[in-house]
């Protein structure tokens, strides 16, 4: 996931790279070797295969994330669903960016430093306090809608 711009900026870059390696896998030779000696025919057309497989599957990822915060950036995206209490840290950091708050405008809403919003979303609010949390939640105007599902005391 893409939270920042520095790391749109770094996405841009390695997908430029890599649609430019897979072009040249499309060219004469058509075979990127590690060592620089032959192969049978046969393996090189495996090999090419597998690596431009690789490529597409890459770039296909690079490009979702690119697509995604793009979206998000641009009041595309207005709600994100949560499963598990383990996808808020994700849906938090899209709230930030539907909202058009880098790290340092929510940190000044939340009276600290730029530092520690990056450490939260860097390890995805694992050191935030529930209290934290629930700051973090207001000063994005995030509101939530759903159920919890309880299960009995006498289930396995």
């Amino acid at each position: 996931m893409i939270r920042n711009e520095r790391q749109y900026r770094t996405t841009v870059r390695q997908r430029r790279l890599l649609a430019g390696a897979l072009d040249e896998l499309a060219g004469p030779s058509g075979f990127l070797t590690s060592n620089g000696e032959s192969e049978p025919v046969e393996h090189s057309a495996q090999i090419l295969a597998l690596q431009r497989a690789s490529l597409v599957g890459q770039l296909a990822d690079l490009d979702a994330q690119l697509q995604e915060y793009e979206q998000l950036r641009a009041g595309q995206l207005s709600a994100t669903r949560v499963a598990s209490l383990s996808e808020l840290p994700d849906a938090l950091v899209r709230a930030r960016i539907a909202a058009g708050l880098s790290q340092r405008d929510l940190a000044e809403r939340l009276g600290m430093k730029e530092q520690q919003v990056q450490r939260y979303e860097a390890d995805r609010y694992a050191s935030a306090s529930l209290n934290r949390l629930r700051e973090v939640v207001d000063a994005l105007g995030v509101e939530f809608e759903g159920d919890v599902q309880l299960s009995s005391l006498d289930a396995p």
